[in-house]
């Protein structure tokens, strides 16, 4: 942990991974690459993860929860402990600027990844990127664990292979519960219920549902408290960075409490939580925002978001060095920066949903 992480109070940042830090979405290369078929089941069950947790709020299930769903099928298809490390290992794909983004603010002040992500996976990023894993909150798998007999594999396989003949459910606008979706699609949502928690939950590979935790949703929120608890700081100390669905409550919970909430690259549910929407294909405005709230805190941070070019950077960002690397990436025109109102809101979602596409790809970018 950085020296200041002995000071009292001190500011704090936190990311998400995936998307703030890095392009990949494992749990869906990972399906993708161990089940067949698995980019397509992989967007039915998180589609249906998103319906679950924000849409029906099934008690005791939360945003990100897919991690869990897709472990008995992988499971089926040969994945093991060391196969997902390997796989995580050679595919990671970090967004420009990352590792220099970690280090730099690091230097600055506590950081913390706090992601959905497999800690096979997450393991294998700090290695590359020189971050600490013991500030990491990661979801832990021994996919070793779990013996499922050849009877069981074969079933699992046939209910992949039932499932992808499902539509993949299209959830309506300000929905508020199953009734509110088409009839076709009530039925998918009611038969992957049946498929989840009736047959798989009994059988061994279900010991899966129950078992492994995803930190998603409540609990990155339950870790980033769990941070500043440690560092006996309070959440207006704190800068999240957040991307996706299962960064809502985090973000909520930081915003909520006077700390500062950033979409970076963001789809609807994390600009819905967000004060600031950042829309780059580098990490290097990330290390501006965290800059100047290292040392001036949330308001200033905001004003620079509210004067956002060459001039604004020269106001509030101490660092000559940061600076220059902005000028130097984007001589002419600065990534798109602002703070989110109720005016602009839904504008901002439309656009950080298609820029997010053209950073991570379409089939990753059009995941909750």
């Amino acid at each position: 942990m950085p020296a200041e992480a002995s000071q009292q109070n001190p500011r704090i940042f936190v990311t998400d991974c995936e998307g703030p830090i890095s392009k990949n979405d494992n749990a869906f290369e990972l399906t993708s690459n161990f089940v067949p078929e698995g980019d397509h089941f992989f967007a039915l069950i998180s589609k249906y993860d998103d319906i679950l947790a924000d849409v029906v709020k099934k008690p005791g299930y939360k945003a990100g929860d897919t991690l869990r769903l897709i472990l008995p099928f992988l499971r089926a298809y040969g994945a093991t402990n060391k196969k997902i490390k390997e796989y995580s290992s050679n595919n990671i794909l970090l967004v420009s600027g990352a590792r220099d983004t970690l280090q730099f603010v690091n230097r600055l002040m506590p950081s913390f990844i706090v992601s959905t992500s497999y800690e096979q996976y997450i393991s294998s990023l700090c290695q590359l990127t020189g971050f600490l894993y013991s500030n990491t909150y990661c979801t832990r798998l021994n996919m070793d664990k779990y013996e499922i007999d050849e009877e069981e594999t074969k079933r699992l396989q046939e209910l992949k292979r039932e499932m992808l003949m499902l539509p993949l459910i299209e959830i309506p606008k300000n929905a508020q519960s199953v009734n509110d979706f088409t009839q076709r699609d009530q039925e998918t949502i009611q038969r992957l219920d049946e498929i989840f928690w009736e047959e798989i939950s009994g059988m061994e590979s279900g010991m899966m549902l129950r078992e492994v935790n995803p930190v998603g949703g409540s609990e990155k929120a339950k870790a980033v408290q769990d941070i500043v608890e440690k560092l006996e700081a309070g959440l207006e100390r704190v800068m999240y960075v957040g991307d996706s669905i299962t960064d809502v409550q985090p973000l909520r919970l930081v915003r909520e409490n006077g700390g500062l909430a950033v979409s970076f690259n963001g789809n609807d549910y994390s600009v819905r939580e967000s004060e600031i929407a950042v829309l780059s294909g580098n990490t290097t405005v990330t290390s501006v925002l965290a800059e100047t709230f290292s040392r001036l805190g949330k308001n200033q941070v905001l004003q620079l978001v509210e004067e956002w070019s060459p001039s604004g950077l020269k106001k509030y960002c101490a660092s000559p060095a940061l600076r220059e690397r902005m000028l130097g990436l984007y001589p002419k025109v600065f990534p798109q920066v602002e703070k989110i109102t109720d005016d602009n809101r839904e504008r901002i979602k439309r656009e950080s949903s298609v820029f997010r596409k053209t950073v991570r790809g379409e089939a990753i970018g059009k995941l909750g």
